[in-house]
């Protein structure tokens, strides 16, 4: 059964910086693209960023695009988000994820129905 983890979140003032991190395991970490999702309070789950197996290709949201960054350290079995010029409005629980489909585009790695795998998130909170 495969396995997310999700820690490094926590409280930040507006303007600044957090990295949250995702472990996986119990399957082939590197044979995947992953997605980070958030969902604050009363909102619907949306995406963030996706990268795929290798890392060499990555997508991000319009509104973390230039703050947030996603990366991934196959080796460790490791995703990382990392968030910089933080806003109150990026306050959510953040979920990683794994996809599950093949082919993979900017389009299909926004979609949240692509993925199975969660892990049970983190909560970043950005105060104003």
């Amino acid at each position: 059964q495969v396995q997310l983890v999700e820690s490094g979140g926590g409280l930040v003032q507006a303007g600044g910086s957090l990295r949250v991190s995702c472990a996986a395991s119990g399957g082939t970490f590197s044979a995947y693209a992953m997605g980070w999702f958030r969902q604050a309070p009363g909102k619907e789950r949306e995406f963030v960023a996706g990268i795929n197996r290798s890392g060499s290709t990555t997508y991000y949201a319009d509104s973390v695009k230039g703050r947030f960054t996603i990366s991934r350290d196959n080796a460790k079995n490791t995703m990382y988000l990392q968030m910089s010029s933080l806003k109150p409005e990026d306050t959510a629980v953040y979920y990683c994820a794994v996809y599950a489909s093949i082919f993979y585009n900017g389009d299909r790695a926004a979609d949240t129905s692509k993925y199975n795998h969660w892990g049970q998130g983190t909560q970043v909170t950005v105060s104003s």
